[in-house]
């Protein structure tokens, strides 16, 4: 029955003149897509989604209707608004009137700023910045950003989501203007062209040109061309012990003559490579916890094609997180700290849920690491997330296959666009500063597809319905419910997150009925977990508390007034955690066994694919 249905799936992916290879096979052990998902679409609507894939493709997957709905819920409401409309005139001649005293002040020497920048700009910290003329030009932009936010927030009728929607679309239409991002209304620009005599501007056409060419050809960007898993990353030694058509299991050798007795095992996100948490040997998580006495398990995920269309929520549950315990289980015998990062932790508080619900104490520990349960306030990636978005998003990858790791990045990058898209033309092509090679930049161009259905399924059901947070979400035929999950939790945040806000990551205290140890980390989403102790590393702080199961809830803000930072990385507070809860000191496990033989060394296949 599931080879049928899934070649009824093939020829549905075949039309529209696209010949589409074969489905990969799936475990007889794996449950099919119901029926129902299966179910052959009137070919009429076919031509439908074919028309709103290439839509969507030709707008980079951005719904238009949704975005043109936002703005207009927001133009007639505050047309509506006349009290709003006159609070926003007083806000503009007071801002006024106060640019005026400062320019006025600034004639007769230095005067403090009238408006300062956001903790996390960094755009006008260089002191050129407070020299005539720039001091004005950048104190002019910053007011009309605050003045832009007040316009596009707190406007009564006007529904949450739009709202954000218009704040966020509004400020990236104010950065593509920024003062910083134009020769003329850069100091630093213009200091660096006079030293260089313009060769700057000469050097950054140039690169420009090429990378567009190399863009244009599909070639990967200079930042990854010195970083290679294998060579310069992900070079901790270890053997692929378990490999199926999803994941391949790493077992890493040991680095000390005993270890604690139950293992490490850790879930990375499907949506890039797992070696953010192996990258170079100084910035390697792996590493640090194999010389520190315990041993590692690490789940690969394969990059998935076209005829992957299919695989789901349920298969990488299955076939990627529940596979990679049986393994890990078998080959140590010993009960098991599983840790998961982003998607691959919410895929992980899933799966514990359900093992915990059946009775399964195979986890000793949960670690989730910048991880959502609850996506109620979600990162800004849920802006753009509602039926008319997921409908464009479906259908392009409903033609597709898959969603391509281009496309992914890209809106990642836009959550940040300051840092990640401004910052580095300015640098690269203005300043002709030459890009910055660092094993994090390599791994972030080393992107990753993510199937269409499961696509679908997590963006649906969990960043639009919230199901998992709510009950409604079901596996293995019960619905899921954090609040059955009864083992130690190990919960970080990072301050700067984008992605998966801390305060939203903290909204597991809401659910589970477990003792949670909260970590709150400096840095965003990537840089805050790839934190490694060491000296030469930038500053670095973290606060850290342990609430017991029995204890009351406090909400996020008194817990960030209540606990100081503590210098330095968390790194070693986890893994002082992790070995009080591991066990005593053992011989170290054999690399496999009979069940799970290894079929090859560490980095494995599967993260070479592209």
């Amino acid at each position: 029955m599931a080879k049928t249905s899934l070649k009824l799936v093939a020829g549905r992916a075949g039309r529209g003149g696209k010949e589409t290879p074969p489905p990969r096979p799936v475990p007889k052990a794996v449950e099919p897509p119901s029926e129902e998902y299966l179910a052959e679409p009137v070919p009429l609507a076919n031509y439908d989604r074919a028309i709103r894939a290439a839509v969507a493709r030709a707008s980079r997957g951005i719904a238009w209707p949704s975005l043109v709905s936002a703005w207009a819920d927001w133009y007639w409401h505050l047309a509506a608004a006349p009290g709003k409309q006159m609070e926003l005139a007083s806000k503009a001649q007071r801002k006024a009137a106060r640019f005026a005293l400062y320019a006025t002040e600034c004639t007769q020497g230095e005067a403090p700023p009238c408006i300062e920048p956001l903790p996390q700009d960094r755009r006008f910290a260089d002191p050129a910045w407070q020299q005539w003329p720039f001091n004005l030009i950048h104190q002019s932009f910053l007011l009309t950003q605050q003045w832009l936010w007040n316009a596009t927030n707190h406007v009564t009728g006007v529904t949450r989501h739009h709202e954000r929607m218009v704040t966020f679309t509004a400020r990236q239409a104010l950065d593509v203007v920024s003062p910083t991002n134009f020769v003329w209304t850069n100091p630093e620009v213009l200091r660096r062209t006079v030293e260089t005599g313009g060769a700057n501007l000469a050097g950054g056409v140039t690169d420009w040109w090429r990378d567009l060419l190399a863009g244009a050809a599909g070639k990967p960007p200079h930042d990854g061309v010195t970083f290679r898993p294998g060579h310069e990353l992900a070079v901790t030694p270890g053997k692929v012990v378990l490999r199926n058509d999803l994941i391949e299991l790493l077992q890493y050798t040991p680095a000390t003559p005993t270890v604690h007795a139950q293992p490490v095992l850790i879930i990375p996100s499907p949506i890039l490579k797992y070696y953010i948490l192996d990258l170079s040997p100084a910035n390697s998580l792996v590493r640090y916890l194999v010389e520190h006495g315990h041993t590692v398990f690490m789940l690969s995920w394969r990059n998935p094609d076209v005829r992957d269309r299919e695989l789901g929520v349920d298969h990488y549950l299955r076939l990627g997180i529940r596979a990679a315990i049986d393994a890990a289980s078998s080959i140590t015998g010993e009960k098991l700290h599983a840790a998961g990062y982003c998607l691959g932790g919410t895929f992980l508080a899933m799966l514990a849920a359900s093992l915990a619900s059946h009775g399964d104490d195979r986890l000793a520990s949960l670690t989730l690491l910048a991880a959502e349960v609850d996506f109620t306030e979600a990162g800004e990636l849920s802006i753009f997330i509602d039926d008319s978005q997921l409908a464009y998003l479906e259908d392009l990858t409903w033609e597709q296959g898959y969603l391509d790791g281009r496309q992914m990045s890209g809106a990642f990058t836009l959550l940040n666009s300051n840092d990640l898209i401004w910052s580095r033309i300015v640098r690269q092509y203005l300043m002709a500063e030459p890009p910055k090679l660092t094993d994090l930049a390599a791994w972030n161009v080393d992107t990753t597809r993510l199937p269409h259905r499961m696509h679908t399924e997590y963006l649906r059901n969990l960043y639009l319905n919230n199901d998992f947070a709510s009950g409604r979400l079901r596996y293995d035929g019960r619905a899921l419910a954090l609040a059955d999950i009864r083992a130690p939790i190990f919960l970080v945040g990072t301050e700067r997150d984008h992605v998966a806000p801390w305060k939203s990551v903290y909204m597991l205290h809401l659910y589970a009925d477990a003792d949670i140890t909260f970590c709150l980390t400096s840095g965003g989403h990537n840089v805050g977990i790839v934190n490694p102790p060491q000296a030469e590393a930038p500053p670095r702080h973290y606060r850290m508390a342990t609430k017991a199961a029995a204890d009351r809830y406090i909400d996020p803000d008194q817990w960030y007034a209540r606990h100081e930072p503590r210098e330095g990385s968390w790194w070693p507070a986890w893994q002082s955690w992790l070995a009080g809860r591991s066990g005593e000191r053992v011989s170290p496990p054999a690399m496999g066994n009979k069940d799970y033989a290894p079929i090859g060394a560490a980095p494995g296949s599967y993260v070479l694919m592209r």
